[in-house]
């Protein structure tokens, strides 16, 4: 048939079993210690070659995009849907600041995520304008409720949220207790009077 498209070769069994090895090895390592984690660690975790990733995968964006829903875009997006199930407006923005903070604290690549460390890749960049419109979506139903100070704007949310993956990228690692009490202390200070 004029115009069809061929369909897509299939991988053969090893190619397929390696594939699979090398999104296991780069979802372990993303998770666990952000986007940025040598090619060589994750090929080697995967008992592949490094070549092996760029034959599959074209290289660590190509990579990236193929394991970023599992180790981010799922669990951001769950945090989206539910902050926007909350009635109430002052409750839907602490649930979703709260939440916010947490991925941040447990995902590393969350934060390579929000700092756009890698903004040649599309996918990456969809999920941030997401975000900046879910802030925006959020801080706008709390302002009206008076849940939020009337001066409080997504502009700032979002540079709440860019300092702490900043912070949290480059600084020391506070330990739990010291980070969900500075997130009560960030909470108190932008609630309505």
């Amino acid at each position: 048939m004029p115009g069809a498209v061929p369909p897509e070769p299939q991988l053969r069994a090893d190619a397929r079993r390696n594939s699979e090895q090398i999104r296991s090895a780069a979802i372990g390592a993303f998770r666990g210690r952000g986007l940025a984690v040598p090619l060589e660690e994750v090929a080697k975790a995967a008992g592949v070659s490094k070549a092996t990733i760029f034959n599959r995968f074209g290289g660590r964006i190509g990579l990236i995009e193929a394991v970023i829903e599992e180790v981010v875009t799922n669990e951001l997006f769950a945090v989206i849907d539910r902050a926007r199930a909350i009635d109430d407006a002052g409750e839907r923005i602490e649930h979703y600041l709260t939440a916010i903070r947490d991925l941040q604290y447990r995902q590393p690549a969350f934060n390579d995520v929000l700092l756009q460390t890698y903004p040649d890749s599309p996918q990456l960049v969809e999920i941030c304008r997401a975000g900046s419109e879910a802030n925006e979506e959020l801080v706008a139903a709390a302002r009206t409720s008076g849940a939020l100070r009337p001066e409080f704007t997504a502009s700032d949310l979002h540079a709440l949220v860019h300092d702490n993956a900043l912070a949290l990228k480059h600084g020391r690692r506070p330990l739990r207790e010291d980070y969900d009490r500075r997130t009560t202390y960030l909470l108190d200070g932008i609630r309505g009077r």
